[in-house]
């Protein structure tokens, strides 16, 4: 297996509590410059020069993955367009340039001019002499990365999965498809015209196309577009390039419960907040990612396969379940807080009354790092966590490499905990071989450094698959998957 470059950003080792912290403010984009009076009066549309767009003071402030894309943004008419400044301003986070194209009924809800804010760049209500559908989606310079349809009504579908281009928005999808410009649509429209055959006919049509469609929550009668938040993290997964895209990784997280009875159990203080993180962050760069969660007390994306357990011997069966799933995986991720003891549970409840004392024995828990070591052998990544409290740096290293060595993992990741339940972490990273090295920040920003480390010592990927999957609700591993639906 490949390793990881020393990373030029991490600076002298440390143990040091200087150790570069990842997502630190950057500096305002909002330069003072001197502004000249003009009879007394100040005239800003004269220093243009001065002034930011706010599009841009908030560009990249989630992310970077999306820095150097295009999207152009097709709004159709349905009063879901009043979704749409969110979801630019959602894209922008993520660094992409985006442009807005409209339909003549996504007019009568939702004026250009509140496009044009939320984009930075007028908004394209109808084709002029610039052949605006040409210049954003074919050859050149200006060719989008991806057009994004949000929300796609049912009239709209139907248009493009029959050839008609009678409106900006459908012009555009017209040489999108001829072009080989990725399309993904959020649909929105009533349950009913969802229900229609020749909504699910023309759904149907696209998919086969290669269109990614995205559905939202059904809900009050109503297919809903889906959240701005899911409908970033499904472009930032479609246009996701690097040695994650279209590679599978396993992310197992949260806390364990070891039953005491049938409503009591041990568990521990962990809110499962950096499984959550990794596991999202991989999904932005391309993986197709299962997220194997126990006790969780941070909100986890629609996005996200779930296969849920309890204690260390669910997890361990769920293992063996899926030794195939975690055979193929590129990576097996585990920042679960495991318990290292576990008790026989008692039937029934434990009675509280007549009695000063309980006694509980503790027995070893069995050790999970080896179990997924001889399910998922090289060249499958195994990273662990290891979690000490108020260690110093050498003994978090020297524990960690220790851990290394007897679970055959390849990368460890060595914490204090203080990171357990905090939005922030300091994580000392110790790959197989190498030096150790210091990450610190916001939890996402770290799952986001520590994923491009392992990325490059993953190597580059063979390549994602040629078509884009359609995105569904999250749901339950093992339940069965709803089916296809057009809404």
């Amino acid at each position: 297996m490949g390793r990881a470059p020393p990373d030029p950003g991490a600076g002298p080792d440390a143990g040091s509590p200087e150790a570069p912290r990842i997502g630190a403010p950057s500096p305002s984009p909002f330069k003072p410059r001197r502004l000249e009076r003009l009879g007394g009066a100040w005239h800003p549309a004269r220093h243009r020069s001065a002034l930011l767009h706010p599009s841009r003071a908030i560009r990249s402030r989630t992310t970077r993955l999306l820095e150097g894309r295009r999207v152009l943004l097709g709004v159709s008419g349905s009063i879901a367009a009043v979704e749409t400044p969110k979801i630019a301003r959602e894209l922008i986070r993520h660094g992409a340039e985006v442009f807005a194209v409209m339909s003549p009924e996504a007019g009568r809800i939702l004026t250009p001019d509140a496009l044009q804010f939320a984009t930075g760049h007028p908004a394209i209500e109808r084709l002029t002499g610039d052949v605006e559908h040409v210049t954003h989606l074919g050859p050149g310079p200006e060719r989008a990365d991806l057009y994004l349809i949000a929300p796609a009504t049912a009239n709209t579908i139907a248009k493009i999965a029959h050839g008609i281009d009678d409106t900006a928005v459908t012009s555009c999808a017209s040489v999108a498809l001829g072009g080989g410009v990725p399309i993904l649509l959020a649909p929105a429209m009533h349950s009913l015209m969802g229900q229609n055959p020749a909504v699910r006919e023309s759904l149907e049509k696209l998919r086969g196309w290669g269109v990614g469609v995205l559905f939202g929550p059904s809900t009050e009668g109503e297919e809903k577009i889906a959240a701005p938040d899911e409908i970033a993290a499904a472009v930032l997964h479609r246009l996701a390039r690097g040695p994650w895209a279209g590679r599978r990784a396993v992310v197992i997280g949260g806390a364990s419960r070891e039953a005491i009875d049938a409503v009591r159990s041990l568990t521990n203080e962990s809110s499962g907040a950096t499984a959550v993180a990794l596991a999202s962050q991989a999904y932005y760069r391309g993986a197709e990612v299962e997220l194997w969660a126990g006790a969780v007390s941070v909100p986890v994306p629609s996005w996200l396969t779930v296969h849920p357990w309890r204690g260390v011997g669910d997890l361990l069966a769920l293992a063996r379940r899926r030794r195939s799933e975690l055979a193929r995986a590129a990576a097996v991720l585990v920042p679960a807080a495991l318990s290292d003891f576990r008790v026989e549970p008692r039937p029934g409840k434990i009675r509280s009354r007549g009695s000063d004392r309980l006694a509980l024995e503790l027995l070893p828990a069995p050790k999970v790092l080896p179990e997924l070591r001889r399910l998922a052998p090289a060249p499958t990544l195994l990273l662990g966590y290891k979690l000490l409290v108020d260690a110093a740096p050498d003994v978090l290293e020297r524990e960690g490499r220790t851990l290394a060595e007897e679970s055959g993992a390849d990368w460890i990741v060595a914490n204090d905990r203080s990171s357990m339940g905090a939005a922030e972490t300091s994580a000392l990273v110790l790959p197989r071989g190498e030096p150790r090295r210091w990450l610190r920040g916001p939890k996402d920003g770290v799952a986001g450094k520590l994923l491009d480390d392992l990325g490059r010592a993953l190597g580059p990927a063979a390549g994602r698959p040629g078509a884009p999957r359609t995105a569904d609700r999250r749901r339950r591993a093992g339940s069965p998957r709803p089916a296809a639906r057009a809404r």
